[in-house]
């Protein structure tokens, strides 16, 4: 396998197709649904980061914030979505690497992602 990538979205059938594109790219994917589960993950050591804005038990935009204050994940690269948020108001709340609305082009994913894990 190969990089590992790290999934906070609360849709299912969002999750079903970023994993099946993930792991078709030979990516490592763990998907959390809520909040409370991405913090309790064990053992995870990711390469990128993907956060959805909207869950239903926090926001995206203040778990992106945790992290890149906490010294032992600043550096892991984060890619927020989002249906509702603007890019605007994303990029002010959070100092994600990368930014994609929902509905979202399944090869512009794909090419951020890579931009990121391949610098």
């Amino acid at each position: 396998m190969g990089k590992n990538i790290c999934v906070l979205e609360d849709e299912p059938g969002i999750i079903e197709i970023i994993e099946i594109l993930l792991l078709e790219e030979g990516y490592k994917v763990e998907s959390y649904s809520k909040v409370h589960d991405f913090f309790s993950r064990k053992g995870s050591s990711p390469d990128l980061f993907i956060l959805d804005v909207m869950l239903p038990d926090g926001n995206g935009l203040e778990v992106c914030q945790l992290l890149k204050s906490d010294e032992a994940t600043k550096n892991i690269p984060i890619l927020m979505m989002s249906a509702h948020a603007d890019l605007p108001q994303m990029t002010r709340a959070c100092t994600a690497e990368e930014y994609v609305t929902k509905p979202f082009d399944i090869h512009v994913l794909l090419r951020k992602i890579a931009r990121q894990l391949n610098p």
